[in-house]
């Protein structure tokens, strides 16, 4: 029971996100759509000491309270309902579909440079590639996969498997590492023997 939820507030003491996290997740901006307060008095917890499943309900549940700024329905920055729901973004009136917005961030990013991965320009060879993904030589890893109702399966390569059923390959690999206890309804996964049942 490590997990918590928690607000940063507004000078005028009204909350604009709600999270949940465990550790110092509170204080950093990664993963959110906006940045914590300077000042960390307007940084509280709003509940501690509870489980990640109470802790997404909680979340969930402060969310529909206060509503979303970006869907109109209140005043918090969160995107997402909370819980480990993603945001949907739905409706031919969503900002981010919009020809003007869409024309707005192509010529931003027209002749921007960035900063290159180091190995960008190298090609892969056939053989790591496969590794990587999962396919051909059958050097890759095989994977037990534990769902909530029980059921296992045993794939050969974690990508290409969560990107075609709608998994997260970071949070697959956080509970390989038993740095997350769920993802969806994945409650375990655990290397194999090569093509083990």
């Amino acid at each position: 029971m490590e997990y918590y939820t928690y607000a940063y507030l507004r000078e005028d003491g009204t909350p604009y996100y709600i999270g949940k996290g465990k550790g110092k997740r509170l204080f950093y901006k990664y993963g959110k759509n906006c940045k914590p307060p300077k000042d960390r008095s307007r940084i509280i917890k709003l509940k501690q000491n509870i489980t990640e499943e109470e802790a997404f309900k909680h979340e969930t549940y402060m969310i529909a309270v206060y509503g979303k700024k970006f869907d109109g329905t209140g005043i918090l920055m969160n995107i997402a309902d909370g819980g480990n729901a993603p945001p949907v973004i739905s409706g031919d009136k969503h900002h981010m579909k919009t020809e003007e917005y869409k024309k707005r961030v192509s010529e931003k990013l027209t002749g921007r440079k960035g900063h290159p991965a180091w190995n960008k320009g190298i090609p892969m060879s056939k053989e790591v590639r496969d590794n990587v993904t999962g396919e051909g030589n059958g050097q890759a890893q095989w994977w037990r996969i534990t769902f909530k109702d029980g059921r296992q399966i045993v794939r050969c390569g974690l990508t290409n498997w969560c990107k075609e059923n709608g998994y997260h390959k970071g949070n697959i690999s956080e509970i390989y590492k038993k740095q997350r206890q769920t993802h969806k309804d994945i409650v375990a996964v655990e290397k194999v023997a090569q093509g083990a049942s």
